[in-house]
């Protein structure tokens, strides 16, 4: 199934969106894109190990104004004064140059660009003039930056005319925004394109398989914004998880008699060595040590060079680290996987059972344990809002990558407004927050995917 074409809403973002759309490039847009963010219910850190997630659609989103001109060059402005305008040539081998610093704003946008651009058998022959209006909160673990890839990729595919499928959109975005540095896992962009108004979605990878969640009923989801935030493409911190994975599964490879090379993933560690989640548990026990590996130590284990080990396993940002946790992030990915085949199992079996609403809230607070002890990614501002709604929720973890951004709790309807008043009257305003309190904690339910709107 492809992109749905929609005629365009109109309401004050859209006339805004079309306003600076004609003040900017003195004519009127030819459509617009809409691609949302995203929470992830559960499943973190997992997407880029090969198993499943369940992530949903935000209200809030990246909304494009496009038009299509001669001249091949993009024009690229942001309705939020603090991003800086941006152009450049637009061509087949577009050029994305990395500093050491976070990557600007544009660059996302060019990711995706570029993603279309492999595609373009022709050539780039025409250009694109373009308006951005986000609201979904930066750096906040709610895939805004995903969102804006996507988003340009979309319009790429719109004014190229090209025709690709839902998933093929989703898997082109997944490995374009590795073009910034940071080796991500398929959720963000899945959910981006798969989503559908009302329901979750239960997400698999290699092959992308969709699966409509039916939450129960009663269940309400809050976001919470710590108020700390991490640029992950900025840091180290999330590539070197991605690849204590990876060298935790080559370790395993090696010592169960299988070529560590060809293993990038532990569920394809899994997949080889035919065994279940439980079982695998056991092996990591088994076969890592609790203690740190140094650099030298994983090439003892796996009887190799450091050279051939910076080639196989570690990426350009994390070539320089000398101790790696292994045994603590593949224990938190197996057991993190079936927290998210029960999640799935629950929603699917009990969802008009009492204690349904229990179970789920359980496994998304073991979620944050986890996450916090054994993969290390948490933040104090994120686990003091997970300790004060341990009287209101029923579940609260946080969400996205980590180190900062945003929670999401389980409760149910008639606690909602009570929990997030506590909140604003103890966690917001003694932070300085006095206004605007829906932009940093608010409910949210499912909503659709990304769209195109005609102008007609």
């Amino acid at each position: 199934m492809t992109v749905e074409i929609l005629p365009l809403p109109r309401n004050s973002r859209s006339e805004k969106l079309q306003k600076t759309f004609y003040e900017v490039y003195g004519k009127s847009p030819e459509f617009y894109i809409r691609v949302p963010g995203r929470v992830n219910l559960i499943g973190e850190h997992i997407d880029y190990c090969g198993y499943g997630v369940c992530p949903m659609a935000l209200e809030q989103d990246i909304f494009l104004a496009v038009s299509c001109h001669e001249d091949p060059k993009l024009f690229l402005h942001n309705i939020d004064p603090k991003y800086d305008s941006f152009e450049c040539p637009l061509s087949t081998d577009l050029r994305i140059t990395l500093m050491e610093s976070a990557p600007q704003w544009h660059q996302y946008f060019l990711c995706g660009l570029k993603g279309i651009f492999n595609l373009l058998k022709s050539g780039v022959n025409k250009g694109l003039l373009v308006v951005v209006s986000g609201n979904v909160p930066q750096s906040a673990g709610l895939s805004s930056s995903s969102a804006l890839v996507s988003a340009a990729a979309l319009a790429a595919t719109h004014a190229f005319e090209l025709y690709l499928l839902k998933e093929e959109l989703a898997d082109l975005c997944a490995k374009s925004e590795r073009y910034i540095g940071t080796q991500g896992g398929g959720m963000d962009q899945a959910i981006a394109f798969l989503a559908q108004e009302g329901s979750a979605k239960f997400l698999e990878f290699e092959p992308l398989r969709s699966t409509d969640i039916e939450l129960p009923s009663g269940a309400v989801f809050i976001i919470a914004h710590s108020l700390s935030s991490l640029n992950k493409a900025a840091t180290d911190h999330f590539n070197c998880r991605v690849v204590e994975c990876r060298l935790a599964a080559q370790i395993i490879a090696m010592k169960k008699g299988l070529d560590w090379t060809q293993i990038k993933r532990l569920g394809d560690l899994q997949k080889m060595l035919n065994m279940t989640l439980d079982e695998m548990v056991q092996v990591t026990k088994e076969c890592l040590k609790e203690t740190p590996y140094s650099k030298d130590d994983i090439m003892r284990e796996l009887n190799t060079t450091s050279s051939l080990l910076e080639t196989m396993s570690l990426t350009k940002n994390t070539r320089d680290l000398q101790s790696f946790k292994l045994f603590q992030r593949a224990l938190h990915v197996f057991c993190e996987a079936k927290r998210v085949k029960k999640f799935h199992a629950t929603c699917k079996t009990l969802s008009g059972a009492k204690n349904s609403l229990v179970i789920l809230g359980k496994l998304m607070s073991e979620s944050h344990h986890s996450l916090r002890e054994l993969y290390e990614c948490s933040h104090p501002q994120l686990d003091k809002i997970v300790d004060m709604a341990k009287g209101f929720t029923l579940g609260t973890r946080l969400t996205g990558a980590g180190w900062g951004g945003c929670t999401v709790s389980l409760v149910v309807a008639e606690m909602a407004p009570k929990f997030i008043q506590y909140l604003i009257d103890n966690f917001y305003r003694p932070l300085g927050v006095t206004d605007n309190f829906d932009s940093v904690v608010f409910t949210t339910a499912p909503k659709g995917g990304a769209c195109v709107y005609t102008c007609d």
